[in-house]
């Protein structure tokens, strides 16, 4: 996406959502600073040595997370994440201290110590899961949604309408799984939405150097699927987008292909010295940052003042730093219980 079609899809978004309202707003702005504090929280503990493992920061791409599922409903439909899956698991209602006491691996965890950095997960949260491997969740998120379509068509459950998120990146669109599941989810006409977040890199491997064609919103095309492009720093722009993918799903009309254009400011993972991207690209896509984006808006559309900005900006490093102080204080996971969660229990 250049600069100015990226100009211009922010601008046509802050003309297409005049029905935000300030409760909205309030929630969407508070889901991104708590994505970027909590993240920014977890790098300092991490190079403090107190935090382990592998560690893969959201930082840059909240607009993505917020304006998806919080377009969608918590506790109601479902999400499936990646390795870089602490941001989801905030928006999907997680709260943030059993997020942060599965970084530090202790017991009070939303997957019990058991999971870590990239292995979240929370039933009550409809959460299924963070996966290590790239594309492992695909075909999670597909049996979620061909169980929603089960449960209305087969045992006439008309209350069954949950519709499926799945975020992976644009690295994970050049396997198998990707291909396979598009062709089921349209060939069903299942409710799920295939959440590309193009962040222009795989680790180290620039997307333009890995992909023949680019421009994966497309590749929906070739099974009949309807598949967008979206201004992924732009919470607005992602958050209409992913209302009438959902509009669609639930009404039956099957999934859609939505590629959100965005960027990681931090490297691939903690350990990632980030030397391979050009300076001048980070720089371009710092002054994009979405936090910021959406504070301007919000401010010129009166829903939001800077004082209350500020002051939500300091309820959330408070919630955060009481996030850090629980886990650090939590039990570690009895050794007793180690095979506990392997094999299905009455």
């Amino acid at each position: 996406m250049t600069t100015e079609t990226a100009a211009a899809a922010s601008f046509a978004t802050a003309q297409a959502c005049p029905d935000l309202t300030r409760e909205e707003a309030l929630t969407i702005y508070r889901d991104m600073v708590l994505g970027r504090r909590f993240e920014d929280k977890c790098a300092e503990m991490y190079y403090r040595g107190k935090m382990f493992g592998f560690v893969h920061l959201y930082n840059g791409q909240e607009a993505v997370s917020s304006g998806v599922i919080k377009a969608m409903k918590t506790q109601h439909d479902w999400f499936c994440s990646t390795y870089r899956d602490h941001v989801h698991a905030l928006s999907a209602g997680v709260p943030a201290r059993e997020v942060m006491s599965e970084l530090f691996g202790k017991e009070t965890g939303c997957s019990k110590g058991r999971g870590g950095s990239m292995h979240l997960f929370s039933k009550e949260h409809h959460l299924l899961g963070g996966y290590a491997f790239i594309g492992e969740g695909i075909p999670v998120a597909l049996g979620a949604a061909f169980t929603s379509r089960y449960k209305r068509d087969a045992l006439g459950d008309s209350s069954s309408n949950a519709v499926t998120a799945a975020f992976f990146g644009d690295g994970t669109c050049n396997i198998g799984q990707f291909y396979e599941c598009l062709n089921m989810a349209q060939l069903w006409k299942l409710p799920i939405l295939f959440v590309v977040e193009n962040n222009k890199w795989a680790i180290g491997m620039a997307h333009e150097r890995a992909t023949s064609d680019t421009e994966i919103w497309r590749k929906a095309a070739g099974f009949g699927m309807h598949g967008e492009e979206v201004d992924g720093m732009d919470v607005l722009a992602v958050r209409d987008a992913a209302q009438r993918a959902v509009a669609r799903a639930r009404a039956g009309e099957g999934p859609t292909l939505l590629e959100c254009m965005t960027y990681r400011f931090r490297g691939h993972s903690l350990a990632d010295p980030d030397e391979l991207r050009d300076p001048e690209e980070k720089a371009f896509w710092a002054e994009r940052d979405p936090i910021k984006g959406f504070q301007a808006t919000m401010h010129a559309r009166g829903l939001l003042s800077a004082e209350e900005m500020e002051a939500i900006d300091k309820e959330i490093d408070a919630e955060v730093r009481e996030a850090v102080e629980f886990a650090l204080a939590a039990p570690e996971p009895d050794a007793s219980e180690l095979t506990r969660y392997i094999w299905a229990e009455d």
